[in-house]
């Protein structure tokens, strides 16, 4: 890989306990890459070995072809999911002082401070301790903290934690600014609608190991079902014919679908269709991408 960030075969373990068992995959330059996973999956223990806070038991981190190592790391940007904020400092004393510690002059580190307060929304709070502001815009410090320095890669561990609606997309709309930049994003979330708007590619991890990778497009259209929208109207009352027969081998209805219906191996959608026509008048028919959720859930199931 000549660019980006790279895993290869990290494994980390608690005692007992598998962290990590062979876990690889790249981010690369410019991209927005989401990593999804049950709580205790191992996506927290992954970025910290790539930070350097953790050692791996095996395997190596790779930055733009080399292996990782202090100096690359000054360059890096990170936002722990637990606060990593000194709660009785100043906001604006404490964003220079994240950036004097990454090499910045203080003079770089006063611009970079101003820059980042602004775009986030607290260049108000910038005299208030941090403990005194609400959850939200301690996330919003949070990520300043993480980008102070200009950083070539960010590491964020569910950022969007805390954050309201306008949060959020002040939030999607840095990381997306720094991806068209050529920097590496690589953050973990439990809201996969926002993972699949957001990222190019995703890994999916269960118990330490990977169970789906690869770009979300690819990965939305594969899989042993397909999925199929099918709205009839009931030619007499005029309203939607929701409950109509399907009958048909490898074909039954998602729950909650809304005219949802999961084509299994070998199903015929035609088939499908001059049903839905003796049911009644057919409004929408077409095979739709499953969604990242969906996705997740199949990959936990396997």
């Amino acid at each position: 890989m000549s660019g980006g960030l790279e895993l290869r075969g990290l494994c980390k373990r608690y005692g007992p306990v598998v962290a990590l068992d062979g876990l690889s995959f790249e981010v690369g330059e410019g991209q927005v890459f989401g990593f999804v996973g049950a709580n205790g999956a191992g996506k927290t223990t992954a970025m910290r070995i790539v930070l350097g806070v953790l050692e791996a038991d095996r395997g190596e981190v790779f930055w733009r072809g080399e292996p990782v190592d202090a100096g690359a790391r000054r360059r890096f940007g990170y936002m722990p999911e637990e606060r990593g904020l000194y709660p009785k400092m100043r906001v604006g004393k404490q964003l220079v002082y994240f950036a004097r510690l990454h090499g910045f002059s203080s003079g770089e580190a006063a611009e970079g401070t101003a820059k980042w307060m602004e775009r986030l929304g607290v260049r108000e709070r910038a005299g208030d301790r941090v403990e005194a502001l609400s959850l939200g815009n301690q996330q919003r410090v949070q990520l300043a903290a993480a980008l102070v320095h200009e950083p070539e890669l960010l590491v964020l561990d569910e950022p969007f934690s805390g954050l309201d609606p306008v949060g959020v997309d002040d939030l999607s709309g840095v990381l997306l600014e720094r991806s068209a930049e050529g920097v590496p994003v690589l953050f973990s979330s439990h809201q996969l609608e926002l993972v699949e708007r957001l990222c190019e590619a995703v890994a999916i991890l269960d118990r330490g190991s990977l169970v789906a990778e690869g770009p979300v497009a690819e990965l939305r259209s594969s899989g042993s079902r397909r999925l199929l929208r099918v709205v009839v109207r009931d030619e007499g009352t005029g309203e939607s014919a929701t409950e109509w027969e399907v009958g048909l081998a490898g074909v039954e209805r998602a729950d909650g679908s809304g005219g949802l219906l999961l084509l299994g191996e070998g199903a015929d959608e035609q088939q499908v269709l001059d049903r839905a026509r003796a049911a009644g008048r057919v409004e929408h028919f077409g095979i739709e991408r499953r969604s990242l959720a969906e996705i997740f859930r199949e990959a936990m199931d396997g």
